[in-house]
């Protein structure tokens, strides 16, 4: 009994050994796992139990309860304090943050804003007819805002009439023309006749830039063109000194190619109601009739650019402007048949400068007034002018039965040179061979001409207004022009109903001038008014 007491009691010490020592071991796996979690802040910690229990442990504690097992022996006393750290390292730079390398650089438009014709099937060979690329270039280019159609050099371009057209096309569109573009020259691509050629409509910030050509190739109409076309009426006032009136050579019926091109001739390039237009850099030449034309257009600039047809082709003008305003009109070069720069009616804020005019029939406001009807200019601006060779200098033209006014004009520092009749007011227009006296007339009034300086071959001051509605406020300033002996019988200054002053002495003395105002000037009416 006493022997199974004693080995039952040791039994028990043994098991109570045990399980005190695995308690132990079981705190120690504990804080060795917080260790690895702390080991910063435990490390003297560590080093002490190391010394406490002799050795690691390396009993597995997995699957046992987390909880804290307090020690048998008296609490733990706080870790000391870390060992001195020794002197840092110099502090390593933050890590750079990885900026994305920047995208490569594009151009302001995206790749499918600049449209080549050749790449909707234009052939360039002068020969194929490439309107339908034109027109498929143009629809692509339509649909996006500031895009660019390009017009490659060294390549001619044959296209008929073609109408590049808004009002539902992004704005800011370009055109750039540095190849060639020419017209047809069959009748059957111009039906029985059309007014343009190439035209620009309802569009806002369109922009016709380059170093191209538009070639209207128009001396197969002009050789067509019929004997009772328009004339100009000052040519009335030219005589030669041999007594007779030079005729007109005689034209064919029919071109040499055996067709006949229509009654109704082109002008070769338009813009109609458009905003902020911009024609620049190009050349346009041979025109049919009129080379440029701007129709109820706000906003326009057309500077270094040129227009070039024969001096005797018929109705050439070189820039016509109508029902247009805050135009304008500087550095270009204009050669042509007929007024460099004519003015029409519904124009208003034109300036006009630094441009060379000739051969030509000079810069003219009208023909206004025709078949009683009402026109309306005002505030124009002509100066900087160099003219050669021109049938006219400055000049306004209106029709009698006419209504409406023309103020607020300004000629100044125009240098003509062998210019046949170099300041006109002509209110008894007629390109006709008669036509019939009426009373009624457009208005003129607050006309300015000033430094007017050059040569002329026939007549150096013609005004010839209204009987009934005569011309006021009309003044001359530093006016010298000398007359050039050539080929026409020469005739001193004229006029007729003008009133205004002269404020220097003019070469030659300009007498006939009015000075001050009618005494029985009729009121205009609404009619008139503008």
């Amino acid at each position: 009994m006493s022997a199974f007491s004693f080995r039952s009691l040791a039994f028990m010490l043994i098991i109570g050994f045990l399980i005190w020592s695995s308690q132990i071991d079981t705190c120690n796996a504990r804080k060795g796992k917080h260790w690895r979690q702390n080991r910063g802040a435990s490390a003297s910690l560590y080093k002490k139990k190391g010394k406490n229990h002799g050795s690691s442990h390396h009993h597995s504690n997995a699957g046992k309860p987390k909880h804290k097992v307090p020690s048998p022996k008296s609490p733990l006393p706080k870790p000391p304090s870390p060992p001195p750290l020794k002197a840092p390292s110099p502090a390593l730079p933050p890590p750079k943050q990885e900026i994305p390398p920047a995208p490569p650089k594009k151009d302001n438009k995206p790749p499918s804003a600049v449209l080549n014709v050749l790449d909707f099937g234009a052939k360039g060979d002068g020969t194929s007819d490439d309107t339908k690329a034109f027109q498929a270039a143009w629809a692509s280019a339509c649909k996006v805002e500031a895009s660019t159609i390009i017009v490659p050099s060294e390549l001619t371009f044959l296209v008929g009439p073609i109408s590049f057209s808004g009002p539902y096309c992004q704005p800011n569109i370009v055109f750039q023309l540095d190849g060639t573009i020419i017209a047809p020259t069959s009748s059957k691509a111009w039906g029985s006749g059309l007014l343009q050629w190439l035209e620009f409509t309802k569009l806002k910030g369109i922009t016709v830039q380059g170093s191209g050509t538009i070639d209207g190739r128009g001396s197969v109409w002009w050789q067509q063109s019929a004997f009772d076309d328009p004339i100009d009426d000052e040519s009335k006032l030219i005589v030669p000194l041999n007594n007779t009136v030079e005729e007109n050579p005689p034209i064919p019926i029919n071109s040499s190619l055996g067709w006949r091109m229509p009654s109704i001739k082109p002008t070769a390039l338009r813009f109609y109601g458009s905003f902020n237009v911009t024609v620049t850099g190009i050349t346009i030449q041979n025109s049919p009739q009129c080379h440029l034309k701007f129709d109820n257009c706000i906003g326009v600039s057309v500077y270094s650019m040129s227009v070039s047809s024969p001096g005797d082709s018929p109705n050439t003008d070189g820039i016509h402007l109508q029902n247009s305003r805050d135009v304008l009109i500087r550095s270009t070069n204009l050669a042509c048949g007929d007024d460099c720069v004519s003015i029409q009616t519904g124009c208003t804020n034109v300036y006009i400068h630094n441009v060379n005019c000739g051969p030509g029939h000079g810069i003219s406001i009208g023909s206004l007034g025709k078949d009683a009807s009402r026109a309306c200019v005002s505030n124009i601006t002509v100066r900087d002018i160099r003219m050669y060779n021109t049938m006219n200098g400055v000049r306004i033209k209106t029709w009698q039965g006419g209504s409406g006014s023309v103020q607020g004009v300004l000629f100044s520092n125009i240098q003509v040179s062998e210019v046949e009749l170099p300041i006109v007011i002509d209110q008894y227009y007629c390109d006709k061979s008669k036509c019939k006296n009426q009373t009624s007339a457009v208005s003129l009034s607050g006309i300015t001409y000033e430094k007017i300086r050059g040569t002329y071959t026939v007549k150096p001051v013609h005004l010839a207004c209204s009987d009934n509605l005569p011309c006021v406020d009309v003044t001359l300033t530093d006016i010298e022009l000398k007359p050039q002996q050539e080929q026409y019988h020469m005739y001193d200054a004229f006029c007729w109903q003008t009133f205004g002053e002269l404020t220097t002495p003019t070469v030659p003395p300009i007498d006939c001038l009015h000075v001050g105002k009618p005494s029985s000037n009729r009121i205009q009416n609404d009619h008139d008014s503008c």
